[in-house]
């Protein structure tokens, strides 16, 4: 009696079945968070290294003192600082058209650093290191129409036109926000944000969040109506206005089919 027969048998049924994938990597708990308890300088670093090459040519647009490149090696990138105690308004930047890998944007994200008059903006007094670091200094013009958190929203949104102009397709844009509480509402700053810039093609790819490691000092406490924020955000959006679709959320859509007329009632 042959007994090859049915092992020839159970290789055929073998070759039949499809393989199972194989899982590549490694375990390791060395991996990038998205959740840090430290200051820029600690977080930015990690952000460049998950989601901008080494060598890339990157615009900050509101360099400051500098804070988020201190522990980043100047070879690593082309660095083009600019901000407006420089003298260079991010509404016309001297770069040329999809010239820039990546582009950093931390303007004033406080409805207080927007005021019409010296004595009324955020930061003053023994707080002027704050105004020092984060505004510079200036009041509103009067022909701005916007005011407080609207304010705030529209310094974010004017950067756009030339953030499309000189970045290049698939680049970074990497935003520093923080919510507020304004006129005693809830603003939800870097939500906004994510759903203006991925109507301008941007696609919200990562997010960062950065708790400040000493508490808030709050003094002229009445009643507390909110949590005090002691976080802010890094959103890192990729250019995609190019490609016919978007990785976008499709919550917006959803929305749409789910909700109708002006009562927001569910269909």
């Amino acid at each position: 009696m042959d007994h090859r027969l049915p092992l020839l048998t159970k290789e055929l049924d073998d070759a039949s079945q499809p393989r199972r994938r194989k899982a590549n990597g490694v375990a390791t708990t060395n991996v990038t968070l998205s959740a840090h308890l430290n200051d820029n300088s600690e977080v930015f670093p990690q952000l460049l290294a998950l989601h901008v090459k080494k060598g890339s040519t990157v615009a900050d647009l509101t360099y400051g003192k500098g804070v988020f490149w201190r522990n980043i090696p100047s070879t690593d990138y082309k660095l083009l600082a600019s901000d407006l105690k420089m003298g260079q308004a991010w509404t016309s930047l001297p770069h040329d058209s999809s010239s820039i890998d990546a582009v950093v944007f931390d303007p004033p994200y406080m409805e207080g650093l927007y005021r019409k008059t010296k004595a009324s903006l955020a930061g003053s007094g023994s707080h002027s290191a704050f105004q020092d670091a984060y505004s510079d200094g200036c009041v509103q013009k009067e022909s701005v129409q916007r005011k407080y958190h609207d304010a705030v929203l529209e310094a974010y949104l004017s950067v756009m036109p030339e953030v499309r102009r000189i970045l290049r397709p698939d680049g970074k844009f990497i935003v520093k926000c923080q919510d507020e509480v304004s006129a005693n509402r809830q603003k939800l700053t870097h939500v906004e944000l994510i759903w203006a810039f991925e109507h301008l093609g941007f696609y919200c790819k990562d997010l960062f969040v950065v708790v400040r490691r000493n508490a808030p000092v709050i003094s002229r406490l009445l009643k507390q109506e909110h949590a005090r924020k002691n976080h802010s955000y890094f959103l890192v959006f990729q250019r995609q206005d190019h490609r016919r679709r978007i990785d976008y959320s499709n919550f917006a859509s959803w929305l749409r089919d789910h909700f109708s007329g002006n009562d927001g009632l569910a269909k």
